[in-house]
């Protein structure tokens, strides 16, 4: 079950609110053709299950394989949404696309503002400016999924593992498919894969992972608003384009 905030923390996070603001319009990375000089694109990564509208970011590898990870305390709309990237195109100088950002969107109603999605329990009292809490990546790899998908992907990471005691589940499992999606899908990736749509075996929950930006690090999660306050969006950021690159 995910947490159930306390109502004093819930009253502080209705305080202090303010504090969780994304500091750039995530809406410029979707529909701007290009930032701070760099070029821009979109890929879609295909769709993603949501089907308690528990959403929960983690590294894939690190952090998804414990059931003990709880989703965000607010919830999104129950059905299946396509995963979309903006893309930072790769230079002349040789260095590869990198994805800023991955949103899902919930409805078509556009987002008026961008808040930092949060578990239940942080300090918000204790932020400074320009702090996020965010979620760790330290496999290079993110990933959106619902409560009940993390359940299923925690069950197959299970049995794999006891099928394999003595393999990686990424060298051994996840490395074939990723260059999978290459082959398929060669557009802003390295050979090895940096994008995939996985199907979480004996299920139908679709899962996307994706490279994070520029790699192991933490990164905020912000869901997007709509004019009535009813959220439409979440957005996994993972380059502030015009903070990197100017």
């Amino acid at each position: 079950m995910p947490m159930i905030p306390t109502s004093e923390w819930l009253s502080q996070w209705e305080q202090q609110r303010d504090k969780l603001k994304c500091p750039v319009d995530l809406n410029d990375y979707f529909i701007l053709p290009e930032i701070a000089g760099k070029q821009l694109a979109i890929i879609d990564f295909g769709p993603t299950s949501i089907p308690t509208g528990q959403i929960l970011v983690r590294d894939p590898l690190c952090y998804l394989g414990s059931i003990k990870e709880q989703p965000y305390f607010q919830t999104a709309s129950v059905g299946t949404y396509s995963a979309e990237a903006c893309v930072v195109k790769p230079d002349e100088d040789g260095d590869c696309a990198r994805y800023a950002a991955v949103r899902l969107r919930f409805s078509d109603v556009p987002a008026v503002r961008f808040e930092e999605a949060l578990i239940g329990h942080e300090d918000i009292s204790g932020m400074g400016d320009g702090e996020f809490f965010g979620f760790n990546v330290d496999a290079g790899l993110a990933c959106i999924c619902d409560k009940q998908a993390h359940q299923a992907f925690c069950d197959f990471a299970s049995r794999w593992h006891q099928e394999h005691p003595d393999g990686n589940l990424y060298d051994d499992y996840f490395a074939a498919l990723f260059a999978k999606s290459y082959r398929e899908n060669p557009q802003y990736q390295r050979s090895g894969g940096d994008w995939l749509n996985w199907t979480i075996p004996d299920t139908e929950y679709h899962v996307p992972m994706f490279q994070s930006g520029f790699g192991d690090g933490a990164y905020p999660v912000y869901w997007g608003y709509d004019q009535a306050g009813e959220i439409c969006q979440i957005v996994v950021q993972f380059i502030d384009i015009q903070l990197a690159y100017m």
